[in-house]
């Protein structure tokens, strides 16, 4: 892995780190704003659905101006997003605090093309390896972001929760000083008649590649969305959760320094549905033990290792469906899918939660992680019959 992509590497670190202390926080302080109306998972909602607009934006960015443009637009983004969140917290305002998880969801979307960027400034071969290296930032980001919380959440005993808000904006800041010494291709050249999406949608490489993230990314977190929550209610305190989410923040992130080598070794699809089994793996953990520490610890570690293998899979798969040219607007169309449906399940995790309870909310994952093995799988075989006749 060359300079540039270990300096990707820390920029998804830094800007990790605001999500997975945004994480800790959204649910409890909307839980302490309007209590267990199903409303307290809506600031991820929020932020979600910035993450999916964040593709539109970037995308005319990313096109005109090249990526090192399009991040710094990124970062300042968030950073406006963190001081909103703030203002919203130190006023007591629930709407304004909801208001501040669209911008930041925007600054953290358009972070998600960091992967991308790495894919592109490496040799063809190594491109599993390089968007896996650069997600596995997160691993930092996994200790950063809940020891921050844990360290500042009382600075201010009057508003909970400020001071680490305060602290945030520092993560884009540095992010912003990194990309300044890293090398990205500059902007693709302009065609004449942009491809149809219709066309893009149309080969089965991006529907399969789409339909893994989508169901990896969107099952994680209509779970993870609730846990803090659902631990607060069976008894455990900010550092119980801050522990939790760090696991699976851990479990999330960690396998990337070696989940390329796997993709190399044993083939997308499999890793993919190992992806899909570990996400099976979880719903049995919660729906099987009682609620204990451990329970979450170990449920919430196979959930993030679940959606490693299923969302830098469906990465891989993305960059094998399109040529050079199309990159930008595959890589956006891609990720507008899967963060809409990030959206809808950070929306329905909270209502969900309160109306039908913790094990109905892990046994709607079931249904959807079946569909996409399935679809793997006959990708996998579709794609052997065609080599065959090829050979």
């Amino acid at each position: 892995m060359n300079r540039n992509v270990w300096l990707l590497f820390a920029c998804q670190a830094l800007m990790n780190a605001v999500m997975a202390g945004q994480t800790i926080m959204a649910s409890l302080v909307g839980y302490k704003m309007v209590g267990t109306t199903g409303l307290n998972t809506l600031p991820m909602a929020i932020q979600q659905i910035g993450v999916m607009c964040a593709s539109v934006p970037a995308g005319i960015v990313f096109a005109k101006f090249g990526r090192k443009a399009g991040f710094w637009m990124g970062c300042g983004i968030a950073i406006c997003g963190s001081m909103t969140f703030a203002y919203g917290v130190y006023t007591e305002n629930f709407p304004l605090y909801v208001f501040g998880a669209f911008p930041a969801g925007l600054g953290h979307g358009v972070s998600q093309h960091l992967r991308f960027a790495a894919a592109e400034v490496a040799a063809p071969a190594a491109r599993p390896r390089a968007i896996s290296l650069v997600l596995a930032g997160g691993v930092l980001a996994a200790i950063v972001g809940p020891e921050m919380v844990k360290r500042t959440h009382d600075l201010l005993p009057d508003h909970m929760f400020l001071a680490t808000y305060l602290y945030l904006p520092l993560m884009p800041i540095l992010t912003i000083v990194l990309l300044c010494f890293t090398a990205l291709p500059p902007a693709p050249p302009k065609v004449s008649v942009p491809i149809p999406f219709r066309s893009i949608i149309a080969r089965p490489t991006f529907l399969t590649a789409v339909i893994a993230s989508l169901v990896g990314y969107g099952t994680m977190n209509l779970v993870m969305a609730s846990t803090p929550l659902q631990m607060l209610l069976c008894g455990y305190g900010v550092d119980a959760s801050a522990d939790v989410i760090r696991a699976h923040s851990l479990a999330m992130f960690l396998p990337g320094f070696v989940t390329g080598r796997l993709i190399q070794r044993f083939g997308v699809h499999r890793i993919i549905a190992i992806g899909g089994v570990l996400i099976l793996g979880c719903v049995a953990v919660n729906l099987e033990f009682a609620p204990y520490f451990a329970t979450f610890m170990v449920a919430l570690a196979l959930l993030g290792v679940g959606w490693n293998f299923m969302f830098v899979g469906g990465t891989t798969l993305l960059t094998t469906s399109h040529d050079p040219i199309e990159r930008v607007r595959a890589q956006g169309l891609h990720d507008f899918i899967v963060f809409a449906s990030v959206a809808c399940t950070a929306v329905s995790s909270g209502a969900i939660h309160m109306k039908a309870g913790w094990e109905v909310l892990n046994m709607t994952l079931i249904p959807p992680v079946l569909f996409a093995l399935a679809v793997v799988g006959w990708h996998f075989v579709a794609q052997r019959r065609v080599r065959a006749v090829e050979a």
